[in-house]
C-alpha cells in the first residue's frame, strides 16, 4: 500500500459541514493524524467477553495502520476503565477526503461525539450510545447491549428500543464512499466542542501491543483477526488473556456453569413446585376428608334428632290417648245413677 506518512496535526478531514474550533481543540477532537489510500477492511463479527467487574467501560475494537509494517492490524476490543467518573469513551473512526483515509483518534469526554457513523456494535451503533449510563459515580449497563453478568455487576437495566446488530451490510469501518455516508449531528457537533481526555496509558500500550502482533495485520489475516476482544488490560498495558478464541471458551465455561447452576435452580424449584403441589393436594384432600366427616356427623345428628322428634310425637300421642281415656271415664261417671236416688224411685213406686 502506498502511504503518506504524516503525523501532524489536520484540519484536512473534518466535514465541511462542521464548524471552525481553534487549533487546541483540533488538537484533541482529531487528534494525530494519518493518512492512507487504501480503505480499511471491514469490521470483523466477534462476541464482547463479560465485563470484569463494575466501573470498567467497553471500548470497541477497530483497524489502525503501521507505516512501518505498511499495513492496518486490527486492535482488538476491550473493557477499560474511564479516567474519570461520567466520562464516555468516543471510537475513533476513518473518514475519506481528497483521495485519502485519514484516522481520527478516540477521546474521552462527558458526551459521545462524531465517530463517523461506523457501527462498532455494543452501544455503539453509528450514533450515540446506548450501552449504558452515567448515574452519579455508578454507571448503569443496558444489558440489552453489553455482555455482563448480572451476578458481579449489580447497576444494570434493560432497553432495547436502540440496539442495533452488526450484519454482513453494515460493517463498514470508514465513512465516505463505498462505506458509511453520515454527517454529524447538533449534539454531536456540540460534544466536538467539549473538553476531551485522549486514551488513557492502558489503552495506547493495548494498541502498541497489537501493532506489534503479525497475527493482527490484514495482509496475514485476512480481515479476521484471531485475537478481536479481549476482556482488559493489566496496569502495564499487558493484554489478560490469550487469543479471542481462548477467552470464548473461558466465557463459555462460565456460561455453561451459569446455565447448569440456573438449570439446577430451576430443577429445584419445580421439585418445591411439585412438592407445594402435593401438599396442596394433601390438604385439599384432608379438608374433603373432614367435610366428609362433618356430612356424616351432620346427618347421624339429624337421625338422631328424627328419632328424637319421633319419640316425642308418639310420647306425645300416649299422652292425649290417655287424656282422652280419663276424660271418657270421667263423662261415663256423670251419667251413671246416684244408688240413693234409686232406692228412693223404688220406695215411690
Amino acid at each position: 500500500m502506498k502511504t503518506i506518512k504524516s503525523i501532524s496535526i489536520i484540519f484536512l478531514f473534518m466535514l465541511a459541514m462542521l464548524v471552525k474550533t481553534s487549533t487546541a481543540n483540533a488538537q484533541i477532537n482529531v487528534g494525530l493524524a494519518i493518512t492512507v489510500r487504501d480503505a480499511p477492511p471491514p469490521l470483523p463479527v466477534y462476541d464482547q467477553p463479560v465485563c470484569p467487574e463494575d466501573g470498567y467501560l467497553w471500548t470497541p475494537g477497530y483497524w489502525a495502520y503501521s507505516n512501518d509494517a505498511g499495513d492496518y492490524y486490527w486492535v482488538p476490543g476491550q473493557w477499560v476503565r474511564p479516567p474519570q467518573y461520567g466520562y464516555l469513551w468516543t471510537p475513533c473512526y476513518w473518514g475519506y477526503s481528497g483521495g485519502y483515509y485519514g484516522y481520527h483518534s478516540g477521546y474521552w469526554g462527558h458526551s459521545i461525539g462524531y465517530y463517523g457513523g461506523v457501527n462498532y456494535g455494543y452501544g455503539y451503533g453509528g450514533s450515540g450510545y446506548y450501552g449504558g449510563r452515567w448515574s452519579g459515580n455508578h454507571f448503569q449497563y443496558n444489558t440489552a447491549a453489553m455482555n455482563v453478568n448480572v451476578n458481579i455487576v449489580h447497576n444494570t437495566y434493560v432497553d432495547r428500543s436502540q440496539v442495533t446488530v452488526q450484519s454482513s451490510a453494515n460493517r463498514s469501518s470508514y465513512n465516505g464512499p463505498g462505506g458509511v455516508r453520515a454527517v454529524p449531528t447538533a449534539n454531536e457537533r456540540m460534544a466536538m466542542r467539549e473538553n476531551h481526555i485522549q486514551p488513557t496509558a492502558i489503552q495506547t500500550s493495548h494498541q502498541q501491543v497489537a501493532s506489534k502482533n503479525p497475527s493482527q495485520r490484514a495482509s496475514v489475516n485476512k480481515g479476521h483477526p484471531s485475537m478481536a476482544a479481549v476482556n482488559h488490560s493489566g496496569k502495564n498495558g499487558s493484554t489478560q488473556g490469550q487469543q479471542h478464541a481462548s477467552r470464548q471458551h473461558q466465557d463459555g465455561q462460565q456460561n455453561n456453569k451459569q446455565q447448569a447452576g440456573q438449570q439446577r435452580q430451576q430443577t429445584g424449584q419445580q421439585n418445591n413446585n411439585q412438592q407445594q403441589a402435593g401438599q396442596q393436594k394433601q390438604q385439599a384432600a384432608q379438608q374433603d376428608n373432614k367435610q366428609q366427616q362433618a356430612g356424616q356427623q351432620y346427618n347421624k345428628q339429624l337421625q338422631t334428632d328424627q328419632q328424637n322428634n319421633k319419640q316425642q310425637q308418639a310420647g306425645q300421642q300416649k299422652n292425649k290417648q290417655q287424656q282422652a281415656h280419663k276424660q271418657q271415664a270421667h263423662k261415663n261417671q256423670a251419667h251413671k245413677p246416684h244408688p240413693q236416688n234409686k232406692k228412693k224411685q223404688e220406695v215411690n213406686k
